[in-house]
């Protein structure tokens, strides 16, 4: 009976902790649910924005705003309490100073100042500490903040539109529109959850999009363009001065001349080129993105940029919108270009994670296997 009220309160977490997208990065997203000695619920809440309060204070806070005593109640966390100071204090004193018995978490926080810190602070302090509750749920719900924690870098993912044959466009470029108008809906949210969203030369020429995040209260992410010879127009829409960090990476080696033509909003990433391909050396770009701070990209791009990022094996997740529409011809765009494989054996392979309708289109949402 307890375990299933467990399993209640840290999926209330995770909802909660989903209103963040968006706005924390690059901390996690955490949600928090107080209940009172009588198992009565007493506050909730979630972390809100980078540097704010985190998710059990804003919980707790609601609580004694309520006039509602928490001392020897339980509090639902779906990450690990922090034990360290950063932009605001420790978590976990926060619990013990309050006098809650009773400490229920989802997962260990994979940063390194608290991985399971968090959770000793309060043992010692005599609280009772479940772990592990929804576990795999409250690590997907992290899945970026974990990428970034364990391996240092960003976490990428590739969206693509395409037919029920994979074509993301005619042979004469046409590709508007592939996909039904919710679907398109719910590639704002995609856009409003990731740091930065990246596309090439070769989309900015054919299509000139904007690369904005279009849903209500959505948050632009910052704009990359892969583009090693800076051929793409200085007045294409993605280099608009709306407020929105933008970044062309070049190569190295850019003649000065090339790149004057960009607004001043416009910040030049000089990345070597590959030997291999002459083409800009996506293993650097991606380093370099994460030491600029950003923590996910979003990759919209033609299959020829999409081919490449695969063959790093850096793509975590794909995200395919499928229409039900058919092409039928070999010389229209597939959304992957650039292998050369043999057998079916040597296929990259991913795990389907989940599938969506937004009819008449699917959502397939994969995830790389590890």
């Amino acid at each position: 009976m307890e375990n299933k009220l467990y399993t209640k309160y840290i999926k209330k977490c995770i909802s909660l902790a989903r209103k963040g997208e968006g706005n924390v990065s690059p901390n996690p997203l955490v949600g928090a649910v107080v209940l009172d000695k009588y198992g009565n619920i007493a506050g909730y809440g979630y972390h809100q924005k980078y540097g704010q309060p985190h998710a059990e204070v804003n919980a707790i806070k609601m609580a004694e705003k309520n006039g509602i005593n928490i001392k020897g109640g339980t509090i639902f966390v779906s990450l690990e309490p922090c034990s360290h100071f950063g932009k605001t204090p420790p978590c976990a004193d926060l619990i013990i100073e309050k006098g809650l018995k009773k400490v229920v978490t989802g997962c260990i926080d994979p940063n390194p100042k608290v991985a399971g810190n968090g959770i000793k602070k309060l043992k010692d302090a005599g609280i009772e500490v479940v772990c592990g509750v929804l576990e795999q749920q409250c690590r997907n719900l992290n899945e970026i903040f974990i990428k970034n924690q364990i391996e240092k870098r960003p976490f990428i993912a590739i969206k693509t539109a395409v037919t029920a044959d994979g074509k993301i466009a005619a042979k004469t470029g046409d590709s508007k529109w592939i996909t039904s108008e919710k679907a398109r809906a719910c590639v704002q949210k995609l856009r409003n959850k990731y740091d930065a969203i990246l596309t090439g030369s070769g989309t900015v020429i054919a299509d000139n999009p904007s690369l904005t995040c279009r849903m209500k209260n959505g948050i632009n992410p910052v704009r990359v363009i892969v583009d090693s010879k800076a051929i793409t127009p200085a007045e294409a829409k993605v280099y608009n001065n709306d407020g929105t960090t933008v970044i062309l990476a070049a190569a190295e080696n850019i003649e000065p001349e090339k790149i004057k033509k960009y607004p001043d909003n416009v910040k030049i990433l000089k990345c070597p080129l590959d030997p291999s391909t002459g083409k800009i050396d996506l293993n650097i770009l991606i380093q370099k993105l994460f030491d600029f701070g950003i923590m996910s990209v979003i990759i919209e791009a033609g299959g020829t940029l999409n081919g490449a990022f695969l063959k790093t094996g850096r793509v975590d997740k794909i995200y395919q919108f499928i229409a039900p529409k058919i092409l039928g011809d070999n010389s229209a765009k597939s959304f992957v270009e650039g292998f050369d494989i043999q057998k079916i054996d040597d296929c990259l392979k991913f795990e389907v994670e989940e599938v969506k309708k937004f009819k008449p289109d699917i959502l397939l949402i994969l995830n790389a296997i590890q």
